[in-house]
């Protein structure tokens, strides 16, 4: 009888356990589905986002010239990084347009 209750406790124990490990993971995973619908709401402009990147070559390369080569590395990396989204937002829209993509 003893060893019964003890296997029911072990049983409850353990299936307390994975009751509570299981419900923070279901959180974060809507959470997460929440920050991805969002995420798609968002549109790029392009056009904008070229021009951004061209000023911000010209500024380098003016930087350069000047002998501030650390802000004309700054200038580019900031560039690099928007032609980055950029190329993310293309991707995305090309992705979005195919009915099953695969």
């Amino acid at each position: 009888m003893t060893k019964r209750f003890s296997a029911l406790a072990v049983s409850a124990a353990i299936v307390g356990g994975l009751l509570i490990t299981s419900v923070p993971t279901h959180a974060a995973t809507s959470a997460g589905q929440g920050a991805v619908s969002t995420k798609a709401a968002i549109r790029c402009d392009k056009d904008q986002m070229r021009r951004q990147i061209a000023a911000l070559k010209d500024k380098a390369a003016q930087l350069k010239r000047l002998g501030e080569t650390a802000a004309a590395r700054k200038a580019l990396n900031e560039a690099a990084a928007i032609q980055k989204k950029l190329n993310a937002c293309i991707k995305a829209e090309e992705d979005a347009s195919k009915p099953f993509p695969g």
